[in-house]
């Protein structure tokens, strides 16, 4: 694909566009709501000290509070989108950095709330449920807060931290425009001496195409550019764990790991199952790249062979017949289910498809209550997008049913969650497809889908949790973190996962830290691969026709933050304290690559 062919972004048909008149019809009626929550931040501040009057008080002030964040969220929703889908706009940047100090000035200003409940104590409160049935929808709210006593602040401190969030969101937001406006790949070259211009939204269609050379010189190509800028990004990562660090001694949490998995209440043997299962399953991985470098019919292999076709009949996709074949493969879950996601993809224009010009690479799904549960995505028209959209379907749908089930207080769901609803709509889609009788071309393009995306969940997410935690506890015993030495770190963990098979490149395979987003988001990348987990779990339960097993799902999606992530999945009927449902998935991983084997060896 060549630079002319990716098009700018007021040359993309806006039916392909993320609807952003729906949360404000113009670019100047959100300028005039930010005005509006700026002239508000004084009146929601006239409610601390009140919440402790009595339980009306304390009902009407939580009310006010969580309807003033859903008000700014809306805000920040419509400005972060905007600059998604086109970082070279510059006004979008502006919109952007006023919607981040607008977040700052309103999480300072609710920053009293938590303090205040913890002062009028539990019993107090147990009183107050019982004389207003109102409160009772905040039962669980309490509970958490609760628990987390030990590490909240007084009112000033946790003001404090509220008017960080603008500061802290820095390196975050360089990260995106750095990598996502600023850089500027040198062309790839094909096999037939044509030069190739790549964009971060078209580097996964030529990593899946069948030109090596492409594929290689794109690969090689792309990682000298972030090495180039290596002890940038290294400062810019380390700036964001740092940041980190600092929370977690700020709220008096041993480790950092400890603070993000009490968050969610989540226990430390989760994450501990992850890295020992992961470890013990490595050697499918490396069978994996031994079928694959005979099915490429190479001497070795190398990373930029990993997503490379192996069948030469290329199965070409559209946008439209992917909607359809989703929506058929979800089904199961019912027809308000399946029209409420078939209305959002071809009419409502949840979905922002197709690449453009300056468009963030990946895809993900993104909104707020009172808003529609947004797509943006770079749709290439084959399996892997495919996929992919199936995958933030599931997201959009999972928000969709929280928001539209949940009060305000609840209506956001936990990261921990947030990969299982994702991971469940591509288990259910590979499963109806293969169902088809596809024939064997096809059939090689689903399990190719299928792996690239294991790929991603039960090799490069747990790894980069390993390095991630390696990371903080350099930090936090205060040694300092330079380019070379994160290099050299995730180089030696995805040499483990390589194996023998696999010709690694230790720079541009080690500065791959630097592709990832997630790292801004500390202890994220895990929960890709519980979650993954937890997916295939509950598609087998709705596969194999068990008992409410459709039911328990939807009432999952639908419980949205009102329930602790753990016990929300037993609602659905997975328990991912225990290791059972990571090994389980592995073995279903082991059997899709001995179906592969089988299939290329034909």
């Amino acid at each position: 694909m060549t630079d002319s062919q990716v098009p700018m972004r007021h040359e993309v048909d806006e039916k392909f566009t993320w609807n952003s008149n729906s949360v404000f019809p113009s670019a100047a009626h959100w300028q005039a709501e930010y005005i509006n929550i700026e002239k508000t931040l004084a009146e929601i501040q006239k409610i601390q000290g009140k919440l402790g009057v009595g339980p009306v008080e304390m009902y009407d002030g939580l009310q006010e509070i969580f309807e003033f964040k859903q008000r700014m969220e809306q805000c920040f929703v419509y400005a972060q989108l905007g600059l998604s889908v086109d970082t070279m706009d510059q006004v979008a940047a502006a919109r952007v950095n006023q919607a981040l100090g607008l977040y700052g000035q309103v999480q300072a200003s609710i920053a009293f709330v938590g303090p205040e409940i913890i002062n009028i104590g539990q019993e107090k409160l147990d009183q107050w449920l019982k004389m207003d049935p109102r409160l009772a929808v905040f039962s669980h709210y309490f509970d958490d807060l609760f628990r987390n006593q030990a590490h909240v602040r007084s009112a000033e401190v946790e003001q404090l931290l509220g008017s960080l969030e603008d500061t802290f969101s820095g390196p975050r937001l360089t990260f995106s425009m750095i990598t996502d406006s600023d850089f500027k790949f040198p062309p790839a070259i094909t096999d037939s001496g044509r030069k190739l211009e790549f964009t971060q939204g078209t580097v996964g269609e030529i990593m899946g195409s069948e030109d090596r050379l492409a594929r290689q010189t794109t690969w090689e190509n792309r990682g000298d550019v972030y090495l180039a800028f290596k002890n940038t990004l290294a400062s810019n990562l380390s700036t964001s764990l740092k940041q980190n660090v600092y929370k977690m001694r700020v709220r008096g949490y041993e480790s950092s790991l400890s603070m993000a998995l009490h968050e969610d209440y989540v226990p430390a043997k989760v994450f501990d199952n992850l890295i020992k299962v992961f470890r013990e399953n490595l050697p499918i991985w490396h069978k994996y790249w031994s079928v694959r470098r005979r099915a490429l019919n190479l001497d070795d292999l190398h990373p930029y062979d990993i997503w490379a076709p192996l069948s030469s009949e290329r199965q070409v996709v559209s946008y439209q017949q992917a909607v359809e074949w989703i929506c058929e493969a979800l089904a199961p879950l019912g027809g308000e289910y399946v029209a409420v996601m078939r209305k959002g993809c071809l009419e409502e224009r949840w979905v922002d498809v197709y690449p453009n010009q300056g468009k963030r690479s990946g895809a993900f799904s993104w909104g707020v209550q009172g808003t529609h549960p947004f797509i943006v995505m770079n749709y290439t028209n084959d399996v892997l997008s495919l996929g992919t959209l199936a995958h933030e379907l599931g997201h959009s749908m999972h928000s969709y049913l929280s928001w539209k089930s949940q009060p305000a207080v609840y209506a956001d769901y936990s990261l921990f969650v947030a990969e299982v609803a994702s991971n469940f709509h591509q288990a259910m889609l590979r499963a109806y497809l293969l169902e088809q009788n596809p024939g064997a071309a096809l059939e090689i393009a689903i399990i190719e889908e299928a792996m690239a995306n294991f790929h991603r969940y039960f090799l490069v997410m747990p790894t980069l949790a390993r390095f991630e935690l390696e990371t903080h506890r350099r930090l936090e015993r205060g040694a300092g973190l330079t380019a070379d030495g994160m290099i050299d770190l995730l180089a030696d963990l995805f040499s483990e996962g390589y194996g023998e098979e696999m010709n690694l490149d230790r720079r541009r395979v080690g500065i791959s830290w630097a592709y990832f987003g997630h790292l801004y988001t500390d202890y994220y990348v895990y929960q890709y691969a519980t979650g993954i987990s937890g997916a295939h779990a509950l598609a087998e339960r709705v596969l194999s026709r068990q008992k409410n097993a459709e039911s328990d799902y939807l009432n999952f999606l639908k419980a949205g933050g009102s329930a602790y992530p753990l016990d929300a999945l037993k609602i659905a009927g997975v328990d991912l304290s225990r290791p059972e449902p990571i090994e389980e998935t592995y073995a279903t991983l082991s059997k899709l690559v001995d179906r592969l084997e089988f299939l290329t060896a034909e």
